[in-house]
């Protein structure tokens, strides 16, 4: 008899283990796409700043929301006469990477101190990215649910 009591036992503890797992992977799957990610681009490195606008892609095609923020070196993928190398495998360049960010909807910035500290203004920078301000850049990396990324 004891042995008959077991046996709904168990199923009835791996059915409510089941139940509280599915439960878990709905609220992984909502915070994953509630996630948010800061990538600050500084790199020269043509390699480096294709990988990190790969994984900003990669972020906007999972479900996050995604920020660019260029700096130093980096920003120079924001001027409208910047023609940086192809990148194998895929043949794209980081300019083609950033833009495809933008098609997506995310907010590409130079930072503030690149303009005036170059010699250019925002007239060189290519359509839809702007200056950054820094409270604002400031306010949105505090924020719980943003991740940071820097290259």
């Amino acid at each position: 008899m004891k042995k008959r009591m077991r046996i709904p036992i168990l199923m009835l503890f791996f059915l409510a283990a089941a139940a509280a797992g599915a439960m878990a992977g709905e609220h992984q799957a909502e915070e994953a796409a509630a996630q948010k990610l800061l990538v600050t681009l500084m790199a020269a490195d043509s390699q480096a700043r294709g990988m990190a606008l790969v994984l900003a892609n990669q972020a906007i095609d999972q479900g996050a929301e995604v920020r660019v923020l260029l700096c130093g070196d980096g920003a120079r993928l924001a001027l409208t006469d910047y023609n940086p190398p192809r990148l194998k495998p895929r043949d794209v360049t980081p300019v083609q990477l950033l833009d495809r960010l933008m098609k997506n909807g995310v907010k590409v910035e130079v930072c503030a101190i690149f303009l005036p500290n170059t010699g250019y203004s925002e007239d060189d920078l290519s359509d839809g990215i702007g200056v950054a301000d820094p409270a604002d850049v400031a306010n949105y990396m505090m924020q719980p649910d943003v991740k940071l990324f820097s290259q």
